[in-house]
């Protein structure tokens, strides 16, 4: 894989080359003729941007189990939320007279 900039408007984009085997280019070429996708950078940006929401989905899952399996549950009402927000506050203030 060879990977190098190329400026694009005013963003940069990375050039990547890679190798395929010819199966998956004819897989690629008529996903590109379905007119679906405009080129094979844009297939793969496609690709790359799935992959990433895929993980963000798993990462949340993942996150949601630990807060499952953290303790008993509480009540999150509007009073129990003003509480913590007070408390939070309480803590930035002393945090920021300890530091002047």
């Amino acid at each position: 894989m060879v990977l190098s900039d190329l400026t694009w408007g005013q963003r940069i984009m990375a050039v990547v080359n890679i190798s395929l085997p010819d199966q998956m280019k004819d897989y690629i070429d008529e996903r590109l003729s379905e007119g679906q996708f405009s080129s094979t950078s844009e297939y793969f940006r496609d690709l790359v941007r799935e992959d990433q929401k895929r993980r963000a989905q798993e990462r949340l899952e993942e996150l949601l189990l630990v807060g499952l399996e953290s303790g008993e549950p509480i009540d999150v009402t509007e009073e129990y939320i003003q509480q913590k927000r007070a408390e939070l506050l309480a803590r930035i203030k002393g945090s920021q007279k300890r530091g002047s």
